[in-house]
């Protein structure tokens, strides 16, 4: 089995779905190319090994960076959100069906429809962002799903991602909504001053937990 995690370098607070326009908001940050919160997810590759030894990574803003959020959500824009989308079954396209995907952000875009779409996936890991799960038909039987949220973060609560994921885990026996004390996004992520220590090691606990469920 493997996990596939789909990330990006500037944050969002809606996306366009279904020609539907939603806003755009939260933060960009400027760094070097390199795969979004490779801290976090080196402590995850320790820790879930030998269980889960293939993973791969898809970069949906493909090694861009911008110094402001006006920026990023410029591009997003320019390259639509459906080849967001798109970019992310690319990636997956010559792993095996038994996946577990895993979206951060933006990347909980195309996570979730690989989750709800692609024949053989064997859960989702949702952190920071929920898309209502009508947009990809219904959540597959089995499947189990965790969404993880900070119970004060502007974009995850006051953007609607909050009920979209209450929703989804309440179609569902086996889903889980997780939410934190904090105000941050991205609170995973240790090389930025939103992240949270105790929050992130609840995280991992319970994104292991997931991952040992579907072994």
């Amino acid at each position: 089995m493997q996990v596939h995690r789909v990330s990006h370098r500037a944050t969002y607070s809606r996306r366009v779905i279904s020609e539907r326009s939603w806003r755009s908001g939260g933060r960009c940050r400027s760094v070097p190319p390199r795969p979004w919160s490779d801290a976090w997810h080196r402590r995850l590759r320790r820790r879930a090994a030998p269980r889960w030894p293939h993973r791969s990574h898809a970069d949906l803003f493909e090694g861009r960076t911008f110094p402001t959020l006006g920026d990023g959500v410029h591009y997003a824009e320019e390259i639509g959100f459906g080849e967001v989308i798109a970019r992310g079954v690319r990636a997956v396209e010559q792993l095996p069906t038994n996946v577990v995907y895993a979206g951060f952000s933006l990347g909980v875009l195309p996570a979730q429809m690989l989750a709800q779409t692609r024949p053989g996936a064997r859960g989702a890991l949702l952190y920071y962002s929920c898309v209502p799960v009508s947009e990809f038909g219904e959540w597959p039987e089995g499947i189990p799903v965790q969404v993880h949220g900070m119970d004060a973060d502007p974009i995850f609560i006051g953007e609607g991602d909050v009920e979209a994921a209450r929703d989804l885990v309440g179609s569902t026996a086996h889903g889980e909504l997780f939410l934190y004390p904090g105000d941050q996004h991205y609170f995973l992520d240790p090389t930025l001053p939103s992240y949270d220590n105790a929050a992130a090691a609840l995280v991992m606990e319970r994104t292991l937990a997931l991952l040992r469920s579907v072994e």
